[in-house]
């Protein structure tokens, strides 16, 4: 809401100039932050399984991503439901609620998917979440990506056969876009309409 704003020079991106700024200020930090967690680190392939931890913002891009990547099954996470229907937009294909399951996600996600999902995204902060997100993927191929920022005393325990069976775990920052130079293609993504915003 100010008038005028001093900030670092590599914060400033040049974008469209048609580019309506209510709508594309939400790109300069959650929407490119769980769109690239999808597209630029878990890179999921054509037809794949994507299993979603968390639908506010960041998971709804994250959703996005992987619908932009063309996957077939995207899975969303959530423990409120009344994000479920607003996740379709954003690509969601099938919704799970850790609440109405005695087991573990994870578990559950096995079940569904024959093993595992190829690749999952955690967009909660919660550490519990993110142990879920890296044991629901596949072993041998599966990618788990954190992008939500946990506790700083949290701590992330699991079995070391997880990565032994070949299992990824990797993090991200901002999605791992450059702002100068990489949010001027969001913004073109967006204006091109091949992005719910």
């Amino acid at each position: 809401f100010s008038e005028y704003t001093v900030m670092h020079v590599g914060c400033v991106a040049k974008i469209d100039p048609e580019a309506p700024l209510d709508k594309v200020c939400v790109l300069s930090c959650g929407i490119s932050t769980g769109l690239g967690a999808t597209i630029n680190v878990a890179k999921p392939r054509k037809g794949s399984t994507v299993a979603i931890f968390g639908l506010g913002a960041v998971g709804l891009a994250a959703a996005e991503g992987a619908r932009i990547s063309g996957a077939s099954r995207i899975i969303g996470i959530d423990l409120n439901p009344n994000r479920f229907e607003e996740a379709k937009k954003f690509g969601c294909t099938e919704f799970i609620n850790p609440k109405d399951h005695d087991k573990p996600v994870q578990q559950v996600l096995a079940e569904m998917t024959n093993g595992g999902v190829d690749r999952s995204v955690e967009c909660t902060g919660n550490i519990h979440a993110m142990i879920q997100a890296f044991e629901c993927v596949h072993d041998g191929w599966g990618v788990a990506v954190l992008v939500g920022v946990p506790h700083k005393d949290a701590e992330f325990k699991t079995h070391p056969m997880n990565f032994l069976n070949e299992r990824t775990l990797k993090g991200t920052f901002f999605g791992n876009y450059k702002p100068r130079t990489d949010l001027p293609n969001v913004v073109e993504m967006y204006m091109k309409k091949e992005l719910e915003v």
